[in-house]
C-alpha cells in the first residue's frame, strides 16, 4: 500500500470549502434534532426477544453506525444465516419530520474526519445502531443458503437483539466469528462464478484521517471485509428475488456492455497485454483477473466503466430488474442508516415475508426513490472526487517540475487516465499514442490546492 501525507490545518480548509460548496450540511434543523429525541424513547411493541442469539457486527474500526448484525449456524447441508438489520423504520414514521429530511438528504455523506449522516446521531449512532451496549431494535432476516450457494429468504421478523461484540476488519482473529464463515463465502463465490457474475474488487484510492495530518491511500479489501460482504450480497439477493416475486419492490440494475465495447475492451486486454482467447467470454474473462495484479486492476477498471454505472428502478410487471455485475437480480436493503431507499426495501421485505400487503406509503416510495437515489449518488461521487483532487494537489504541491512513473489505466476522448508509481494519484494527461498498460514519464506542471487541480504533460 503506498501512502502520502498532507497536513491537517490544509486539508480542514479545503474540506470547509467543498462542503460549502456542495451545500453538504453540518447539522440538522433543531426541529429534526427534537423529533429524533422523541423517537428514540418509543418503546418496542412489535418485536419478538432474541437476545439470546450471538448476534457480531463487523465494520470498520471507526464505525459507530452499524446497520448489520450477523449470527450464523449449520442447519443440515444448509447454512442459516439471521441478519440483524438496524430497525430504522420502527423510529422513522412516514411522513414525519425525520423522514422528510431523510428524503431531502438521500443518503449519508462522507468527508474524512465526519460525514453529514441521514439521520441525527442520537439515532444513527445510538439508539438505532446495532451497538455492543445494549439490546436495540431491529428486523432479522433468516437466510438460507444451500450448498450451491443459493440464498433464499427464510423468513423476517422485528426483533430484539443484542450484539455481543463489536469486530473491525483489520483487528478481527479468525476465531472471534462464525466457524461457517468461510464455508459461507466460499458457497457464495462458487454460486457467482457458475452464473457468470464478477466482482471483482480493484484497491481503492481513498483519503484517511490519521495523527497530524490526512494520508492518500491505496486500499485493498482485507478478507474478513470480502467475507463479510458475501453476508450483505446473499442477504440482497434473496430480498430482492422475494420481493420480485410478489411484484413489488426497488432494485439496483447496471446493463451489460455492449458489443462494441465488448470489441474495444479486447484491444484494451491486448494493451495490457493480457491473454483473452477468442472462446472465451467475458464474463469468464473477468473472473480470470486478479485483484493484486496491476494490469487486472485497470482491466477491472475499463470493464466496470463499459457497462456504465448502477441505478435504482421501481419493480414493472413484465420486466425482470438485472444487475449484470451481479449477474442476478439485486435489492439494496441492508444498509438503512445510510440509504434512504434501504428503509423502505427493509419494510416491504418485513411484510412479504409475513404475508401481509406492502404499506401504500412504500410502495409509492418505490415510485419516487430512484430520483432521489441517483442525486444523493452523483454528489456523493462528486465529494468523493473533490476531496481526493484536494489532496492529490496538496501533497504534490511544490514539486512542479519533477518526472514521474506512471501506468496508463485507461484512454477516453479526455485523454490518458494515469496511474503514478510512487505516490497514490491518479490524474489525466494527453498521451497520443499510447494503450492501456503502457508505463510513460509525466512532468507535473501544476498542483493547486486553491483550485483541487493537478496538471501533468507526457515526456517519455
Amino acid at each position: 500500500m503506498r501512502t502520502s501525507f498532507a497536513p491537517s490545518a490544509e486539508v480542514d480548509e479545503g474540506l470547509d470549502r467543498i462542503r460549502r460548496e456542495l451545500e453538504i450540511p453540518t447539522s440538522f434543523p433543531d426541529e429534526v434534532e427534537r423529533a429524533a429525541a422523541e423517537a428514540v424513547r418509543r418503546t418496542p411493541t412489535d418485536h419478538v426477544d432474541r437476545t439470546d442469539l450471538p448476534f457480531v457486527t463487523l465494520d470498520p474500526l471507526d464505525a459507530t453506525d452499524l446497520d448489520q448484525a450477523l449470527c450464523l449456524e449449520r442447519s443440515g447441508d444448509d447454512l442459516l444465516l439471521r441478519y440483524a438489520i438496524a430497525d430504522v423504520g420502527w423510529f422513522v414514521r412516514h411522513g414525519d419530520v425525520l423522514d422528510r429530511e431523510a428524503w431531502r438528504r438521500g443518503t449519508t455523506m462522507y468527508v474524512p474526519g465526519g460525514k453529514a449522516p441521514l439521520y441525527p446521531k442520537v439515532l444513527s449512532e445510538a439508539a438505532a445502531s446495532l451497538l455492543p451496549d445494549g439490546p436495540r431494535p431491529a428486523v432479522v432476516f433468516v437466510v438460507r443458503l444451500d450448498p450451491d450457494g443459493e440464498a433464499r429468504l427464510d423468513g423476517a421478523e422485528r426483533a430484539i437483539v443484542r450484539s455481543r461484540t463489536k469486530l473491525a476488519y483489520d483487528r478481527v482473529a479468525p476465531g472471534d466469528l462464525p466457524a461457517e464463515l468461510p464455508e459461507f463465502a466460499r458457497r457464495m463465490h462458487a454460486a457467482e462464478l457458475r452464473r457468470g457474475a464478477g466482482r471483482l474488487e480493484s484497491p481503492e484510492q481513498d483519503v484517511e484521517r490519521d495523527d497530524g495530518g490526512y494520508r492518500l491511500v491505496f486500499r485493498p479489501r482485507v478478507e474478513s471485509e470480502e467475507h463479510n460482504a458475501t453476508l450483505s450480497l446473499a442477504a440482497n439477493l434473496a430480498i430482492a428475488r422475494a420481493l420480485h416475486d410478489a411484484g413489488t419492490g426497488m432494485f439496483r440494475v447496471m446493463d451489460e456492455p455492449d458489443e462494441r465495447q465488448v470489441r474495444r475492451l479486447r484491444m484494451t486486454a491486448r494493451a495490457l497485454r493480457i491473454d483473452w482467447p477468442e472462446s472465451t467470454s467475458l464474463v469468464a474473462f473477468e473472473q480470470s483477473l486478479r485483484a493484486d495484479d496491476q494490469a487486472h486492476a485497470a482491466m477491472t477498471m475499463a470493464i466496470r466503466r463499459a457497462g456504465g454505472g448502477a441505478r435504482y428502478v421501481p419493480h414493472r410487471d413484465g420486466e425482470v430488474p438485472w444487475h449484470a455485475a451481479m449477474a442476478a437480480t439485486y435489492a439494496h436493503a441492508t444498509a438503512p442508516l445510510r440509504r434512504l431507499g434501504d428503509r423502505h426495501v427493509v419494510l416491504a421485505a418485513l411484510a412479504v415475508a409475513g404475508g401481509r400487503p406492502v404499506p401504500d406509503e412504500v410502495a409509492q416510495a418505490f415510485v419516487d426513490l430512484p430520483d432521489v437515489m441517483a442525486r444523493a449518488d452523483a454528489l456523493g461521487n462528486r465529494l468523493d472526487r473533490l476531496v481526493v483532487d484536494l489532496v492529490e494537489a496538496i501533497v504534490l504541491r511544490d514539486q512542479e517540475g519533477r518526472v514521474f512513473e506512471a501506468l496508463v489505466t485507461d484512454i477516453d476522448d479526455r485523454g490518458a487516465r494515469v496511474q503514478l508509481c510512487d505516490v497514490p494519484v491518479v490524474a489525466r494527461v494527453d498521451a497520443r499514442r499510447t494503450a492501456p498498460g503502457d508505463r510513460i514519464h509525466v512532468r507535473l506542471l501544476e498542483a493547486s490546492p486553491e483550485e483541487r487541480r493537478v496538471r501533468f504533460e507526457r515526456v517519455s
